[in-house]
């Protein structure tokens, strides 16, 4: 599949609270390599490959924004200095850069499933999930999780499975969408300015 020809002058922005519109849990993948782009994400070019200052960074693109190219406020940084925000947290305004679609096997090592597949909350991605067809990325290489929501706090961690031909509901192990405490799959967010971390709760 042919990348999409380089976007240059776009300025890269830091974002320091984790979200997915699409449903994605962050327990499951490196939240600190996200990217928050204007555009919807799509069923197929979820990996972006970002330069700027010499350095490079691959995202996985899951959210919007409200127009601006967000990244992770860690993969700011390290384009920024070239350190982790945790060990040298810098603070400033846009960064130019370059960007394109790379090949999801450059994001692989970004999803922390056992089995390398996207992590999607069962109950409240399934749009997102269906809207894909079979064959595209997304569809093929998806998890259906029985969480509740991205930070990871409510739920099951167990991986549901979908037959459209029997029901358009996941069939989970426990009931789909408990809203049961779920414990030790913390999502950590990297503050602005301070690299302090903190574990999200919503």
């Amino acid at each position: 599949m042919a990348s999409a020809a380089i976007a240059t002058g776009v300025s890269i922005t830091p974002h320091d609270m984790f979200s997915s519109s699409i449903g994605v849990l962050g327990c499951h993948i490196d939240t600190n390599r996200v990217a928050y782009w204007p555009m919807q994400p799509d069923c197929n070019n979820l990996c972006k490959k970002v330069t700027a200052n010499g350095r490079t960074v691959h995202l996985l693109q899951i959210d919007t924004s409200g127009g601006a190219y967000d990244i992770s406020y860690d993969a700011w940084n390290f384009l920024n200095v070239g350190a982790s925000a945790t060990e040298q947290p810098t603070m400033g305004g846009g960064i130019p850069a370059e960007w394109e679609d790379a090949p999801m096997s450059a994001c692989a090592d970004l999803i922390k499933t056992p089995d390398g597949k996207l992590p999607l909350m069962a109950a409240n991605s399934i749009n997102t999930y269906v809207s894909c067809p079979a064959g595209s990325w997304l569809h093929d290489n998806s998890a259906l999780y029985n969480i509740q929501n991205s930070a990871c706090t409510l739920g099951y961690n167990e991986v549901c499975t979908l037959d459209l031909a029997v029901s358009n509901q996941p069939s989970c192990p426990h009931m789909l969408g408990a809203q049961n405490p779920l414990s030790g799959l913390p999502v950590t967010n990297i503050a602005y300015g301070t690299g302090a971390s903190a574990v999200a709760v919503q």
